[in-house]
């Protein structure tokens, strides 16, 4: 069987990346936009205010008969009466004490913003640090002229800015995090019907399934009802070409056992002996051609075919009887079990398999064969098949597998036997070891995880 080939990329994912691109683009615009429009809005919201104190200290402005500024009353707003609070005013004219506001404990206002009739602004060193100051200047009674300043910590705008910010920060990632929460829920659920589908496709490959089962989305149901058409058509191809393998084999064995027949009678006059024994020759080759030709024919067949599946001990109970009529004086015995195992083989292939291992275990075996299943340690299944024969040597065993190899002439055989099993080995993904220790053969074959 083949290995799955390597994954080209994850839909799952690619979706989420898509998302987590939008959705971060459209969290950075929002937080852009919020962000901008907010510092506007505030930033505006400060000058109006600061223009409306800055009139407001004006109207409530006088100077005394001693030509020193004065307020009629405190300012509305009670920040200019707290102690280095960040809001500060301060009222001079030109050759008196200035007043300031109870808030400026330390430090002055340059009194120089105030230089029109018209509101201006500017950001100025203050008591506390940069200040938004804005000031206009009046005329006294006297025309004195009466510059009019008042200020607001910078740090105070931008604190309020920054506070905003964190907190759309948070609110956005949080935002964010539960768009992207929903978009893996929706991906999940959308390519759910996909996942069912992959799992119908391993239950199919792994022989539990004959066929891809399930209902499916619109969209998918079309592809799964042309795979299952193309699993029937394919499971009948190979049968009908089962039954052709055979069929070529019936044609081809009548004629040459015809030939074979006339080259022994041939071989019967002494004149003829020589051409009897080399179309003899020829004909048993043709035979093992033949019959390794089928061999691989149908193996290959039934290889990979959809839903094949073998149940063990069960296969190996009905080629162990033949085996035991086949030959009778040798013992045939399959361990205990600790439990049975499936695997995802055609039966006819395994069991082809199986019998050519045995018939030779058999052949060699001076009186008993074993035959063990186990798991091994990385999940896979070992049939072994040890005989108590006389073994084989290093250098025989490397060239076991070649077609016509053949140890001993005096024994039946072809020769054919162990190349048959390698090819039937490689067409279902198994593989097959020979090891001697010198008191028999062990034979290994590997197959694939059990279901």
């Amino acid at each position: 069987m083949t290995g799955r080939l390597p994954p080209s990329g994850s839909l799952r994912l690619r979706f989420l990346l898509a998302i987590l691109l939008w959705v971060s683009l459209g969290i950075f615009g929002i937080w852009f936009t919020a962000n901008g429009v907010f510092t506007k809005h505030i930033e505006e919201a400060y000058h109006e205010e600061l223009e409306v104190h800055v009139r407001e200290l004006a109207r409530l402005t006088q100077l005394d008969e001693n030509g020193d500024p004065r307020l009629t009353r405190p300012l509305s707003d009670p920040r200019y009466e707290v102690p280095l609070s960040g809001f500060y005013w301060q009222v001079t004219v030109q050759g008196r004490e200035p007043l300031r506001s109870e808030s400026m404990t330390t430090g002055q206002l340059d009194q120089r913003v105030a230089h029109s009739p018209d509101i201006a602004h500017e950001v100025e060193d203050g008591p506390t640090g940069p200040t938004i100051t804005y000031g206009l200047l009046e005329t006294g009674p006297g025309d004195e002229e009466i510059h009019i300043v008042i200020a607001t910590d910078q740090s105070e705008l931008d604190e309020d800015i920054a506070s905003f910010t964190r907190e759309l920060f948070l609110w956005l990632v949080s935002l964010g995090a539960l768009l992207l929460a929903t978009g893996f829920a929706i991906i999940s659920f959308g390519l759910r019907p996909l996942n069912r589908l992959g799992e119908a496709i391993n239950r199919l490959r792994s022989g539990q399934a004959d066929k891809l089962e399930g209902q499916y989305p619109s969209e998918i149901a079309p592809l799964v009802h042309d795979l299952n058409e193309y699993i029937a058509q394919t499971s009948d191809l190979v049968e009908r070409a089962r039954v052709q393998a055979g069929n070529l084999a019936h044609s081809l064995r009548t004629p040459l056992a015809v030939v074979t027949d006339e080259a022994e009678q041939l071989g019967q006059n002494p004149d003829c002996q020589k051409s009897s024994r080399v179309l003899l020759e020829q004909t048993e080759r043709m035979q093992q051609q033949i019959d390794y030709q089928l061999a691989r024919a149908r193996s290959a067949a039934g290889a990979r075919l959809p839903g094949s599946r073998s149940l063990l001990p069960a296969i190996l109970m009905p080629i162990i009887s033949a085996m035991e009529r086949l030959h009778r004086d040798k013992a045939f015995t399959l361990l205990p079990m600790k439990q049975p195992f499936t695997v995802a083989v055609d039966p006819v292939n395994l069991g082809e398999l199986v019998s050519i291992l045995l018939d030779n275990a058999g052949k060699w075996a001076r009186s008993n064969v074993e035959i063990a299943v186990r798991r091994n340690e990385v999940g896979r299944i070992l049939l072994t098949i040890s005989d108590d024969g006389p073994g084989m040597r290093e250098e025989d065993i490397a060239g076991a597998f070649e077609i016509g190899s053949r140890f001993d002439l005096e024994m039946p055989g072809s020769g054919l036997g162990l190349a048959m099993a390698k090819d039937i080995a490689t067409a279902i993904g198994a593989e097959i070891d020979l090891l001697s220790s010198g008191e028999g053969l062990v034979a290994t074959v590997t197959l694939s995880a059990d279901l």
